[in-house]
């Protein structure tokens, strides 16, 4: 069940969020925001695939 909720979630992010690695964003030149949703993005996605 958890995990079923972590993949659609997953899908959510994949639909609704940018993508910064298709923009080829710097990180370093990041703001807050930005880094907020690469790791938000991050965190779903490795609970996804456990």
């Amino acid at each position: 069940m958890k995990k079923k909720l972590f993949k659609f979630i997953a899908r959510l992010n994949k639909a609704i969020l940018p993508s910064y690695s298709k923009k080829q964003l710097d990180l370093s030149k990041a703001s807050k925001l930005q880094l907020a949703l690469i790791g938000w993005r991050y965190f779903i996605t490795t609970k996804a695939l456990d």
